[in-house]
């Protein structure tokens, strides 16, 4: 097997591997699947963590995670299905932050490893074994590199940040 066969076969493995779980994670809250909440406990979860407004923070994160998930899957508009589940992991990051680093502790860990492999993922683009590559790279342009990424940066950066507001407001002692 060739070196560039290698390649693109790990590439498949790792986009289908973690677009898997991050779909399987997104439909816990859009849909209560695998014994999650759906979308009524996911608001009330995000207006407990300090999202605002609860009910589009709580469809945001979870077609943040179950579509770019099942885009990432395909290897399909990869730049933007990584980008996508890149930024919902940071809000996801940003709720375990103060916990630490380390996820037995309820740190970040896990959420940061999504997000970075999503985000390495779309910057790297799909492989040959997938819809990208058949569509001859339609939804997989540079271009759309960075729009996708500088998006939903600042769509993160916001959403985090107007959560920190907020949770000062409540308790000054909040990070």
């Amino acid at each position: 097997m060739a070196c560039l066969d290698r390649r693109d076969l790990g590439l498949l493995v790792l986009r289908v591997g973690t677009g898997a779980v991050l779909a399987a994670h997104g439909t816990q809250k859009l849909a209560g699947w695998f014994g999650g909440g759906g979308i009524e406990g996911t608001t009330a979860a995000m207006e407990a963590m300090g999202f605002h407004p609860p009910k589009h923070s709580a469809v945001a994160a979870g077609l943040g995670e179950a579509g770019g998930g099942a885009l990432l899957a395909l290897g399909l508009a990869t730049p933007a299905a990584g980008a996508a589940a890149a930024g919902a992991m940071a809000g996801a990051v940003a709720v375990h932050a103060p916990a630490g680093f380390f996820a037995q502790g309820g740190g970040y860990e896990y959420p940061a490893f999504l997000g970075f492999t999503a985000a390495a993922i779309g910057l790297i683009g799909p492989g040959r074994y997938s819809v990208d590559h058949v569509t001859r790279h339609v939804f997989n342009q540079p271009w759309m590199v960075a729009l996708a990424f500088a998006g939903s940066a600042a769509a993160a950066a916001a959403v985090v940040g107007r959560r920190a507001k907020g949770r000062a407001v409540v308790d000054p002692d909040a990070t």
